[in-house]
């Protein structure tokens, strides 16, 4: 029984495997994490350049944390996570770590962004109760939707951890309608992306 049970495991492995093999998931995850360097460096390297040549960023972002309150902070990056991730979230990932507390910050920017994400989901559920809206959307987001239809959490799973905007993501779960409670789960490694990402650019302010 128990080898039997383990070889309809491993059937099942096999064939999600040749299923995301198949469909390309495999590629657009490669093609993703190829594209997620692109931004990182140039980040990485315009903080270096502006730190050297045009002002000097500890002081900037010590001057943020000194004439603006935490709580307004976060709430322009929960607003500009709930809608389509409009200010990378890096920025505020730098000014976290010029913060009193960088991880308890850093810890209430995942969250912000997290529950930022949920907005967008609950904005994709309601896109598909407004016909026009949804006809639009589905013109304007179709390569989001197909490849979540496609992919499903794993789709969600990269888009938590990769420079791939979160939002969107998340919108196009709540069009197809994606189990809310799985969703929750697989959104949970946004933290990761914040906490990971911290390692780099606290070092660099």
């Amino acid at each position: 029984m128990k080898e039997k049970a383990k070889s309809k495991k491993k059937s099942r492995i096999r064939l999600l495997h040749q299923y995301y093999n198949y469909t390309g998931f495999y590629s657009f995850v490669w093609n993703s994490l190829k594209k997620a360097v692109l931004p990182i460096v140039l980040f990485v390297g315009a903080l270096w350049a502006i730190d050297h040549y045009l002002l000097d960023i500890e002081d900037m972002l010590v001057t943020i944390t000194e004439t603006y309150a935490p709580l307004e902070v976060l709430s322009i990056f929960f607003l500009s996570e709930s809608l389509l991730g409009l200010v990378p979230p890096e920025l505020f990932i730098a000014w976290a770590g010029k913060s009193v507390s960088p991880f308890l910050y850093l810890t209430l920017l995942a969250t912000a962004s997290y529950l930022g994400g949920v907005v967008s989901y609950f904005i994709g559920v309601g896109i598909t109760k407004i016909p026009a809206v949804h006809s639009a959307m589905e013109l304007k987001m179709a390569k989001h939707i197909k490849n979540t239809r496609k992919w499903g959490g794993f789709l969600i799973i990269v888009g938590a951890l990769l420079p791939i905007p979160f939002a969107m993501t998340s919108i196009a779960a709540g069009i197809i309608k994606f189990p809310f409670s799985s969703y929750l789960i697989f959104g949970l490694l946004r933290f990761a992306r914040f906490y990971l990402y911290s390692l780099v650019i606290f070092e660099m302010v």
